[in-house]
């Protein structure tokens, strides 16, 4: 925690740099002390807004000097309390960097500044027959899915952010400003610089510039989803399809209660089952029909009823609106509820254990529990409905989520799949990586010694 006089000096010298692009506003810091998660918000001491690579630097020096901390914000939207200012300090909004720099037909790759959000960056390309598939749900930044190796419903074809990104911009804790990797495709030249920031969380530096590779947009679509007798079933067909090759572009998993909720919040009429929503994409409509069809009798073959279809633009997006409006669904199940969003991953050949282990767990649990996940990479979630004036609640979840992590581990998997440590999972990486975590420190240390780069999340650091 910084001393309030050095966070005096610290602001009268953001304020020559920023003048009114530096807020100690009471609202402005209270709408930086919080995420989308349920942990209890920290305000900043100030909150910044940089337009150039050039000013984050002169925050991140001005912060040396003063020794007060940082911490990244973009679009607000983390689940693990990445963006909660615990020590106080400086919050760097990058939400005023959203200018997308170049982007190369030819090289099929794009430079963005961090504040770009994702539907921005997709609708400027939207007329060159490329796009950006990385899709976590909510319309994030893209320096923000950098920061946090976000991936989503497309990750089974596409890949996460670690695969996506070529090369980045970084202000470090000292203010000097590196520029990792390059625009060719490959390189064997030095350290991967560029996946030890991705997924860093704002802990080793700040990311202002994003180079990302870009796919082409597919020439033929279709979707599709199939209610199971069993989860057991959906799960069986989930890895029969990667197990035979067959390429799918999304498989989502949404248990009986979070099919249920989504009716009755998108006006849907999908069976009161398991379920699995499916994308296809490919160079051409028999192709498409082709992998459609070998998925199909794999559902059959596991208690999966007949596929119902959707072609058509328009059919696709409302199918997969309701996919994403999964967790306002699960919020109407329980008005005025907080909603805890838990996150793991596992070898698919483990999902379907872990899913009914935990379901199991859940039975008997005090509030409403759905289940979505993205059953094509092993990766599920679990959505607990609490009254956030129930401590009781609170520590109930807090417990059922514990015993998911670690039969996670204990499964060969990870406390998170896509939505990062923070401060939520810290207490998961000693059992995760071991000895490992230690070279971890010895990495934050060396980049930012003083720990002042979002401290508290991530790594507990033993100076």
């Amino acid at each position: 925690m910084a001393q309030p006089q050095a966070v005096t000096d610290a602001v009268r010298e953001l304020q020559s740099l920023l003048g009114t692009r530096t807020s100690r506003a009471e609202s402005v810091r209270e709408q930086h002390s919080h995420g989308e998660s349920y942990h209890q918000a920290a305000a900043p001491d100030v909150v910044c807004f940089p337009t150039t690579t050039e000013e984050v630097s002169g925050i991140c020096t001005i912060s040396a000097r003063h020794g007060v901390p940082v911490v990244p914000f973009g679009a607000g939207s983390s689940l693990e309390g990445h963006v909660h200012a615990t020590d106080g300090g400086i919050t760097i909004d990058l939400s005023r960097m959203n200018r997308i720099l170049r982007s190369s037909v030819e090289d099929l790759d794009a430079t963005v500044e961090a504040g770009v959000m994702r539907s921005q960056l997709n609708k400027a390309l939207r007329n060159t027959g490329l796009t950006f598939f990385i899709d976590p749900g909510a319309d994030c930044t893209l320096g923000g899915m950098t920061a946090t190796r976000a991936s989503g419903t497309t990750a089974v074809r596409y890949g996460t952010m670690r695969d996506n990104v070529l090369g980045l911009t970084v202000v470090l804790a000292d203010g000097r400003v590196i520029h990792t990797g390059t625009r060719a495709r490959k390189s064997s030249a030095g350290y991967d610089l560029t996946r030890l920031f991705v997924g860093s969380e704002g802990t080793l530096g700040v990311i202002t510039e994003v180079t990302l590779r870009l796919h082409p947009v597919p020439e033929a679509v279709s979707a599709a989803t199939c209610a199971f007798r069993t989860i057991e079933g959906a799960v069986t067909t989930v890895i029969s399809t990667i197990q035979l090759g067959i390429s799918v572009a999304r498989v989502e998993l949404l248990d009986e209660a979070m099919i249920g909720a989504i009716n009755r919040h998108s006006r849907t009429e999908y069976p009161a089952a398991p379920t699995l929503f499916f994308e296809f994409h490919g160079d051409n409509d028999r192709h498409v029909r082709e992998q459609a069809a070998a998925v199909q009798a794999l559902a059959e073959e596991n208690g999966g009823s007949r596929f119902s279809w959707a072609t058509r633009l328009e059919d696709r997006e409302r199918l997969w609106a309701a996919r994403h409006d999964a967790l306002y669904a699960a919020k109407a199940l329980r008005p005025g509820c907080k909603v805890m969003t838990t996150d793991v991953c596992v070898p698919i050949s483990r999902l379907a254990d872990c899913i009914v282990e935990s379901k199991k767990d859940h039975a008997a649990a005090s509030f409403p529990v759905v289940l979505v996940g993205h059953a094509g990479d092993g990766n599920f979630h679990c959505l607990y409905m609490l009254d956030p004036a129930s401590e009781g609640e609170l520590a109930e979840a807090a417990d059922l989520s514990d015993r998911m992590v670690n039969r996670a581990l204990a499964m060969g998997g990870t406390c998170t799949g896509e939505h990062g440590v923070g401060s939520g999972k810290m207490k998961y990486l000693e059992r995760e990586h071991g000895p490992a975590l230690d070279v971890m420190r010895a990495l934050k240390h060396a980049l930012d010694p003083d720990n002042r780069m979002n401290p508290g999340k991530m790594i507990n650091q033993r100076f």
